[in-house]
């Protein structure tokens, strides 16, 4: 039995207006004609060379931003959390506020929230900083202090650009098992990743983009192979 479809892309474009001079600009196609489907209890990992358009497609699943052309459906009320390195939390606020910002963000009463903080500081190991404004933080903590935040609130789908690698190798490791916990319990994942070893051992899907357009989709070990291929005959 197949699982439902949480969001679809039909033919997906996001460009972007670029400067190229004082009065100039020209269109860049941060991604073109991406059609993909996103299942429940997906963990799709998603690789692909710098500037190859991952973190666009994160945005425009999270809402931040809109396609050009072609079409995003979402099948059902979903809460979505977009956990990056630049996830835009307030500086001048304490982590405690953030936290709790960030959670009623992706649909959570503040209630909610505070019920939950002790163990998204906890898991963050931020005790002892919490009440510090961010802008004191480095960007492994806020990455840390996001990642907690998101693991214990627990969204519909859950994005992860890049920040499975912050902390020391111990915080990294309790990362990877909650990403495994998280997996088992039908959490919704859509992984942006340079480490290829990370994303075969967490992912049971993988989409591959190389300048806005995709290369491979499906299976995480068939689109690894194929990726390492390509790059290896680019190195010819």
């Amino acid at each position: 039995m197949s699982t439902p479809a949480l969001v679809t892309f039909d033919h997906v474009r996001c460009s972007f207006k670029v400067r190229q001079g004082l009065f100039r600009f020209r269109t860049y196609d941060a991604l073109r004609d991406i059609s993909l489907s996103i299942n429940q209890g997906d963990t799709l990992g998603v690789i692909g060379n710098n500037g190859a358009g991952k973190s666009t497609l994160l945005k425009l699943i999270a809402g931040i931003l809109v396609p050009d052309s072609g079409l995003i459906q979402y099948f059902q009320p979903a809460s979505v959390a977009l956990l990056s390195l630049q996830m835009g939390f307030n500086p001048q606020l304490s982590g405690r506020i953030n936290a709790i910002i960030n959670a009623m963000l992706i649909g959570f009463t503040r209630e909610e929230a505070e019920a939950r903080l002790d163990r998204i500081i906890e898991f963050a190991e931020l005790r002892e900083w919490i009440d510090s404004p961010l802008k004191t933080y480095s960007s492994g903590m806020q990455a840390r202090l996001g990642f907690g935040v998101a693991l214990e609130m627990s969204p519909d789908i859950l994005l992860i650009d890049e920040v499975l690698g912050v902390g020391d190798q111990s915080f990294q490791q309790k990362s990877s098992r909650a990403m495994q916990e998280k997996m088992q319990s039908e959490q919704t994942i859509v992984f942006v990743s340079h480490d290829l070893a990370t994303v075969k051992s967490l992912c049971n899907r993988c989409l591959w983009i190389e300048d806005g357009q995709t290369m491979a989709e499906g299976g995480t070990d068939e689109v690894i192979a194929a990726y390492l291929a390509f790059g290896n005959h680019q190195e010819a």
